[in-house]
């Protein structure tokens, strides 16, 4: 049976352990190595990554890039309007004749139900790059950057703050699935897909969402944020000024632990979300997040082919 990766659930708390697991290995392998260097194991040579983008990307595109091509596999990138998927051909003949060519597909688009037809017609893996519902693959690097930097993701108290985006619909997710306390710091009309919440609630993971920054912040491990405006969104002013409160500070982040960590899956706007201080900061590791991407995904791809052993 062919795995896809378009949530976290897809891989459950298992594989998402493996995965997490492999790719500290697999980066530490990598020790000294150029960057386009192939792995050692070379374990995914002569394979095909497709890559659909109907959203602009940096890092989604350079770490899948690199990603199969360190692990010995090469890719073909893809941007929606230069295609025939972007001139009327069905996602579902896109996903047949892809199959045809690629031994697994990553799409980057808006709307998700895009990317699971893309997944019941192909028969091969398809990865989510990211949709407006959720980030599978930027919450693995995520959490890879806290493991790295000490942190057992079990009992780990995690704020958010901001919006309930697509990325914190993951970060809920994985609280439930990784058994973390998630406090969710947002303006009311900004709340998390509901689902996602009682998903994870069932699964007994503390979830809260509350309105107060400062309660958030107060003896947190780790202060996470995100982008208020995604590219194109109307009412850009109204939502700045809506999420203005829930800025990350200095002095939020002085109310959370001494060695507490400030973490964006980035672009960051300095002076929106998050101040520059705090970017700056010793507490932010945002450069290593978004590198993590890179080896987060490497095994995530790895995962998909079944090659990492997740009893």
């Amino acid at each position: 049976m062919k795995r896809d990766f378009l949530n976290l659930n897809d891989a459950g708390a298992s594989g998402i352990t493996a995965i997490l697991n492999d790719a500290l290995d697999l980066k530490a392998a990598r020790k000294n190595k150029p960057k386009g260097a192939i792995d050692d194991n070379a374990s995914l040579v002569d394979h095909a990554l497709a890559m659909i983008f109907e959203k602009n990307s940096t890092r989604t595109r350079a770490s899948f890039d690199m990603s199969i091509k360190q692990l010995g596999g090469s890719s073909m990138i893809m941007d929606a309007g230069t295609m025939q998927l972007g001139r009327g051909e069905t996602i579902a003949d896109t996903a047949h004749v892809l199959s045809r060519y690629v031994d697994a597909i990553m799409l980057r688009t808006n709307e998700h139900d895009k990317v699971q037809s893309l997944a019941h017609h192909a028969t091969v893996p398809v990865i989510n790059g990211l949709t407006d519902l959720s980030h599978p693959c930027q919450i693995c690097a995520d959490m890879l950057t806290m493991i790295e930097q000490g942190k057992a993701l079990t009992g780990l108290n995690i704020a958010w703050f901001g919006d309930g985006n697509n990325v914190a619909n993951s970060l809920i997710e994985a609280a439930g699935l990784m058994k973390f306390n998630l406090i969710l710091a947002l303006p009311a009309g900004c709340e998390p897909k509901h689902d996602f919440v009682t998903e994870a609630r069932n699964v007994g993971a503390q979830i809260d969402i509350i309105r107060d920054p400062t309660k958030a912040a107060t003896d947190a491990d780790i202060i996470m944020t995100d982008t208020w405006v995604s590219m194109g969104q109307a009412d850009s002013d109204k939502i700045i000024a809506k999420m203005m409160p829930y800025q990350v500070t200095d002095n939020i982040m002085a109310l959370a632990k001494d060695d507490a960590l400030f973490m964006h899956c980035l672009p960051a706007h300095a002076g929106k979300e998050v101040v520059q201080s705090v970017l700056d900061s010793k507490y932010s590791v945002v450069f290593d997040q978004a590198e993590n991407r890179l080896h987060a995904q490497k095994s995530i791809l790895r995962w998909c082919f079944g090659l990492i052993d997740c009893d």
